[in-house]
C-alpha cells in the first residue's frame, strides 16, 4: 500500500472537482453509505423523488481489507459504492455522500472521488471535521478559503459537515441538505435510509454467517 501515491492521486483528481453549479433542477436525489462485516464492505444506494419516497435502491458488496484511515475512505469504500450505483436503473440529479468532499487536507475526499470518477453532481456530508475553523456564518475556512458548512437539523442538534463533492456549489449543497433533512434525523432523508439498508444488509449477513 503506498499512501503517497493514493495522495498523488488525490491530488491530481482534486484537479478535476468542480465547485460551480452545472445542477439542474433536483428532481431526484441519492444517498449512499457504507456498513462492514470483516473486510466485506456493503453500499446502499437510495434514490428518492423529490417528495423524498424511494424511487430504487440497490446494495453491493465488495471485498476489500483497505484499513479506516482518516482522508483516504474513497479507498475503502469506493469500490463498493460505485458497484451498488452501476446498479441504478435510473441515475439521480443529485448523489449525497457519508463522507467529505473538498473539505478535506487534499480538497478531494470520498464525495469529490465519487463525483469525478462517476461524473456525477455529488455533496459530501460528514460527522467529523476533518480542518478548518468555523466563522460566525457557520462556514468553515481555511484561512481565507471557505471549504464547507456547519448544518444543525435544530438548535441543540450535533453538527454535521456540508462541503461541495463536484459539479455543486457550496450554496446549493447546503440548500438540497436543508431541504432533505426530516425531523427528528440529523442526516438528510436519503442518506439516513442508505445507511439503514447498509446497516439492514449487514445484519443479515451476520445472521446467515452464524447458521
Amino acid at each position: 500500500m503506498n499512501i503517497e501515491k493514493l495522495k498523488e492521486e488525490q491530488l491530481a483528481t482534486a484537479c478535476k472537482v468542480i465547485t460551480t453549479d452545472e445542477l439542474g433542477e433536483a428532481r431526484t436525489i441519492a444517498g449512499c453509505d457504507c456498513a462492514y462485516v470483516n473486510n466485506t464492505v456493503i453500499a446502499a444506494v437510495v434514490v428518492c423523488d423529490d417528495k423524498l419516497k424511494i424511487m430504487e435502491k440497490q446494495v453491493a458488496t465488495v471485498e476489500n481489507d483497505f484499513p479506516y484511515m482518516p482522508g483516504l475512505l474513497y479507498y475503502r469504500e469506493g469500490k463498493a459504492i460505485k458497484e451498488a450505483f452501476a446498479k441504478l436503473k435510473n441515475k439521480p440529479d443529485v448523489l449525497l455522500v457519508d463522507g467529505n468532499g473538498v473539505l478535506h487536507p487534499l480538497r478531494c475526499g470520498l464525495a469529490s472521488q465519487l463525483g469525478v470518477e462517476l461524473d456525477q453532481p455529488t455533496i459530501g456530508i460528514a460527522k467529523t471535521r476533518l480542518l478548518g475553523e468555523e466563522d460566525e456564518a457557520g462556514n468553515i475556512r481555511v484561512g481565507s478559503e471557505i471549504i464547507g458548512a456547519e448544518f444543525k437539523a435544530k438548535e441543540h442538534a450535533k453538527p454535521i459537515y456540508v462541503s461541495v463533492g463536484h459539479r455543486v456549489s457550496l450554496e446549493r449543497a447546503v440548500d438540497i441538505v436543508q431541504k432533505t433533512t426530516q425531523s427528528p434525523h440529523k442526516l438528510p432523508e436519503p442518506l439516513h435510509l442508505a445507511h439503514r439498508i447498509a446497516d439492514k444488509a449487514r445484519q443479515a449477513m451476520e445472521k446467515a454467517a452464524e447458521k
